[in-house]
């Protein structure tokens, strides 16, 4: 005993400074947290619905930190001792998958059934558009037969998924718009310094001034997180759930879910330390993912045209995205994952060039448009046709899309042009132009002026909707090839190689997009509502006739028992 307290005296002189150091934060962080509970119970107490969101957080960031403890502690047990379950998974792996496709198999076969049988074969049209757009990518594969059926049938069963929650249910669609007014909230605090850089009519130019200087914003928080190691601990954890689930790499899984909230020139920010060793195909999926959703920074704005259900459209892309960008552009290379978590600091100064890339390429792209324009209109007028332009040539061209997603036949021609509006223009005045038919059907006017239809069925402005939310428009691959280019001038030609594939790939997403919500936007109606609350009323029904016959039978079952027991 003596000669361990000579040790430990030793040891402790030695390292004292050390030692102290270790003390002192583990009292500072103990204090934190306790001081943090407390403020947590105490608003909790004063007034618990205001308190709900403090209160979510403060749970969902214990549960991670309890989880990653445990993960750190025991995670090597646990899995040694899991390892006869994973070898006999392993080694009926085949027959596990294959009643795992059959199961699936049956379930959307029963569900088709059901909702043709409440709602009519409209939204089979939908489905089988669906189909359709899946089988393109995969003929037009850049390597065929090298696609990975995981990530496919994975990501469009999470978009399916998604689409569900949302579409069916209350609370999933209220928890998306809760997380949509926070996201515009956070987006908003750049007005700030918008305001006191450019002056109060700083929205009079609302590109430059208001959308731009969010990137500046934005580039500066994820500085912040990525030196203090919050997005580094993020890209793990999202990454290992879409590698288990669609088997993507962990910095293309993290973009597709940036995505979701941010644009396609502000989420490569997320990944900025990787962007240089990327794989062709996970440009491409980078690329995609930009194209087939809208960003947070303008979600206000398209919002206030009319249209709804806009980030539960980049939610249900985001998976697909992926699915679509990896059999379009199958995985062929490996990529060299040296220094993958480090962390970038470089702060509001890297956006710089980012938004003079951005505003550039925008003027660029948007100008040669239109001089093609100015062009087909001079050659039409010599046909008595001035109103030709390439935006209209595309809605011809778009019209058996729009059918195939599930649009009324005498809508088509309409969604159409206001697809092709979105791919040639921007999606910005495709959906002004959406808002305009909204409100002309909301006034009750004549539906033809003219043998020109002003509005369209309350169906199809849904199905509109789901399909011009993403960045797939000329004008932004350009802003996209300008962003990524930025932040790997070495990759310039890889990026341009990537763009119009992706292009595609981030159009196809959301059109498949529009396809699920034509399958189930119908549910939102009140016939449905009314048959659905009838079935619900029949299930509770049998529900407490079935717990009143088993009661009945354990009853019985104990009184021939307690009687058996007494003879």
């Amino acid at each position: 005993t003596e000669q361990k307290v000579i040790c430990f005296s030793v040891f402790f002189s030695k390292h004292n400074i050390a030692v102290c150091q270790l003390v002192e934060i583990q009292i500072i962080n103990s204090e934190f947290i306790s001081g943090f509970v407390a403020i947590v119970v105490a608003a909790c107490a004063l007034n618990f619905q205001r308190a709900v969101g403090l209160l979510v957080i403060s749970l969902v960031t214990l549960f991670f930190l309890v989880w990653d403890w445990i993960n750190d502690r025991y995670g090597n047990w646990v899995w040694e001792k899991l390892h006869p379950i994973r070898e006999l998974i392993s080694k009926n792996w085949v027959w596990i998958r294959w009643m795992v496709n059959v199961l699936v198999l049956l379930a959307v076969v029963c569900w088709l059934t059901m909702d043709t049988a409440q709602l009519g074969t409209r939204q089979l049209v939908s489905f089988f558009g669906l189909l359709l757009l899946v089988f393109l990518m995969l003929l037009f594969s850049k390597h065929p037969f090298r696609w990975s059926w995981q990530t496919l049938l994975c990501g469009i069963g999470l978009q399916y998924g998604f689409g569900l929650l949302i579409l069916r249910t209350t609370f999933g669609f209220g928890a998306l718009a809760w997380l949509g007014r926070k996201a515009e909230t956070f987006m908003s605090f750049s007005n700030a310094g918008s305001e006191f850089v450019f002056g109060t009519n700083y929205t009079d130019h609302f590109f430059v001034f208001k959308v731009m200087p969010i990137l500046v914003f934005l580039s500066s928080v994820i500085s912040i997180l990525y030196y203090i190691g919050f997005m580094q601990w993020l890209i793990c954890k999202i990454g290992l759930v879409m590698q288990v689930t669609m088997g993507t790499s962990p910095i293309e899984s993290m973009a597709a879910a940036g995505n979701i909230f941010l644009g396609h020139t502000e989420s490569p920010l997320l990944i900025k330390p990787y962007i240089s060793g990327l794989t062709l195909s996970e440009i491409h999926a980078v690329m995609t993912g930009g194209f087939a959703s809208i960003s947070g920074t303008i979600l206000g704005a398209y919002i206030s045209f009319g249209p709804s259900h806009l980030l539960a459209a980049s939610l249900m892309s985001a998976p697909a995205s992926l699915a679509i960008a990896k059999a379009f552009w199958p995985e062929t290379e490996s990529r060299n994952s040296k220094n993958l978590l480090e962390a970038a600091s470089h702060g509001a100064s890297s956006a710089a060039a980012l938004v003079a890339n951005i505003v550039v390429s925008l003027i660029s792209f948007l100008a040669l448009l239109a001089c093609l324009d100015a062009v087909l209109s001079w050659l039409g007028g010599m046909l008595d046709y001035p109103q030709l332009s390439f935006t209209l040539i595309c809605s011809y061209l778009f019209m058996p899309l729009s059918f195939i997603m599930g649009v009324s036949w005498e809508d088509c021609f309409v969604v159409a042009e206001l697809i092709g509006t979105k791919t040639f223009l921007n999606e910005f005045v495709a959906y002004q132009k959406l808002s305009e038919l909204i409100k002309r059907r909301k006034a009750g006017g004549p539906e033809y002026v003219d043998n020109v239809k002003q509005y369209i069925s309350v169906h199809s402005e849904a199905i509109a909707t789901y399909a011009l939310c993403g960045f797939s428009n000329i004008a932004s691959l350009g802003m996209s090839i300008a962003a990524l280019s930025a932040l790997a001038p070495d990759r310039q030609s890889d990026f341009s190689s990537c763009g119009v594939r992706a292009l595609i790939a981030g159009s196809v997403s959301c059109f498949m997009t529009a396809c699920i919500a034509g399958e189930s936007i119908c549910i939102l109606s009140k016939l449905f509502r009314a048959c659905l609350h009838e079935y619900l009323q029949q299930y509770v029904i049998w529900i407490a006739n079935t717990s009143k016959l088993c009661v009945s039978l354990l009853s019985f079952k104990w009184t021939f028992i307690t009687q058996k027991c007494s003879y």
